[in-house]
């Protein structure tokens, strides 16, 4: 599981970030709500730890834009702030649960292993990036009245795109996630695969396209 860290206080984001690496997951950590916004539109992580009070930007404002580009990944905001108003706020920004300050490392350890599970119990059936939806049910790929059927590997690399927009996938991560990584499969069925996807899209209409960038990756973007 792979976690992004955002808190101002150097001495408790190191402490924080032994105390999740000790725990299994692998921590991307930063100081500052511009570069948690970054991270989070530039990776994919499981889950997110943002505190409120940051320079700059706050975790609050840094919240919002990472919702707005499409980014669902579960947040724990930590505030020093107590109010319910306060809280209000914060939720509504996005966060999914918060912690006030100070906190017990084990709470807050408890707290993200239920953050975690609901994202694994909770899967929505149908996501969506700008003019597209997709059912993971049905395999539907809808643009405006315009839908095309997905089926098989072509339907879990859409989902991942759609889950995840906006962030690059490499050959390799593509088909650790959807082939898995002791498959023998030949690693040009991603590309047969991509190319799949974009006929759909242009047969759609869509204003999205499956963009490639050299030595990141396939990611899925608004035309220019």
């Amino acid at each position: 599981m792979r976690i992004l860290l955002a808190e101002d206080d150097l001495d408790l984001n190191a402490a924080l970030k032994t105390l999740l690496t000790r725990s299994g997951y692998q921590v991307d950590a930063v100081t500052n709500g511009k570069d948690a916004l970054d991270y989070a539109r530039a990776e994919a992580y499981d889950g997110m730890i943002l505190d409120w009070m940051m320079p700059g930007m706050d975790g609050v404002e840094a919240l919002r834009r990472i919702r707005e580009a499409g980014v669902h990944v579960p947040c724990l905001l930590l505030t020093a702030r107590d109010a319910v108003e306060d809280k209000v706020e914060g939720l509504d920004a996005g966060a999914d649960d918060y912690l006030s300050k100070p906190f017990n490392a084990q709470e807050l350890l408890a707290r993200i292993r239920a953050l975690l599970r609901r994202r694994e119990s909770y899967v929505p059936d149908v996501v969506t990036f700008e003019d597209l939806s997709l059912d993971k049910v049905t395999g539907e790929l809808r643009c405006g009245e315009h839908t095309r059927r997905l089926t098989g590997k072509a339907l879990q690399m859409m989902t991942l795109f759609l889950e995840y927009p906006r962030i690059p996938f490499s050959v390799q991560q593509l088909m650790d996630r959807i082939w898995s990584w002791d498959s023998e499969t030949e690693i040009n069925v991603v590309w047969v695969n991509i190319s799949t996807l974009r006929k759909k899209l242009t047969e759609l209409g869509s204003a999205v396209e499956i963009q490639a960038h050299r030595g990141l990756g396939y990611y899925l973007e608004k035309k220019a």
